[in-house]
């Protein structure tokens, strides 16, 4: 963490806030410092200890967003974790409430609704780029989620790889509501047009992840048992114990 700060200041501050007018300040606590008031969370942890959990914890205990990257099942299962950290990082500034969509409506009798998620289209690995020898993720520019950007000389992501809106690159994913078939929330996938399974039978949302908590009412988020300042108890301490890391993220 001590190199990747620095990295993901850089992205924040020289790549993000000019694009998307949204900046942050990142401050690096090892799991046994005092967390203080008023801050967002993103905890970096070893591995999940729920099986295809990414997180169940949704706010802090003052209510403030709280994001998780769990580090050792990424490179587990061959991904980069830095990807991740930025990826979280960047849709937590966009969409902190995991509430706002783009609605689409080609015609007065059809719509759908898009999540409004900035890394989810060019997540995979191999759209990330380097700064200062550490991976960060690829994000969508604005012009993704507006569709009369289509055929003029826009710049759809950071990569500029995405050459229309709504475009998915290999890898990458979207969620979607589609306001006349209901159903709830599904995902999109680069790959939905060419497959012969039906898109709603191959949803499964990871417990805890953003597109799991979109289809969850606010009511029914989970509070951090984690406090700041010095008094925690042992739960709280146990807790901490299983926490790599915390990079706190003051927008």
């Amino acid at each position: 963490m001590q190199s990747v700060l620095p990295a993901l200041q850089t992205q924040v501050h020289r790549d993000f806030a000019p694009v998307w007018g949204i900046d942050a300040d990142l401050t690096f606590l090892h799991k046994h410092s005092q967390i203080p008031s008023g801050c967002w969370w993103l905890g970096i942890f070893d591995d999940s200890d729920q099986a295809g959990a990414l997180g169940y914890h949704d706010v802090t205990n003052e209510g403030l967003p709280l994001g998780k990257v769990f580090a050792g099942t990424d490179m587990k299962y061959g991904a980069n974790w830095t990807v991740t950290l930025s990826h979280e990082l960047l849709e937590m500034l966009v969409d902190p409430e995991i509430n706002l969509t783009v609605f689409a409506q080609p015609d007065e009798n059809t719509g759908i609704l898009y999540a409004y998620e900035v890394c989810d289209a060019c997540e995979a690995d191999q759209f990330g780029y380097q700064i200062d020898g550490v991976t960060v993720s690829d994000f969508v520019y604005p012009a993704w989620f507006e569709k009369f950007q289509a055929g003029r000389k826009a710049q759809f992501s950071h990569s500029n790889e995405i050459k229309h809106p709504f475009d998915l690159l290999p890898g990458g994913y979207i969620g979607i509501f589609d306001v006349m078939k209901g159903g709830g929330w599904i995902q999109k996938t680069a790959e939905d047009m060419s497959s012969r399974y039906p898109l709603q039978a191959r949803i499964h949302p990871r417990v805890g992840s953003r597109r799991e908590r979109r289809k969850v009412s606010r009511d029914k988020w989970q509070k951090s048992q984690v406090k700041f300042g010095s008094e925690r108890s042992q739960a709280q301490e146990d807790l901490r114990s299983r926490m790599g890391m915390t990079a706190l993220v003051c927008p």
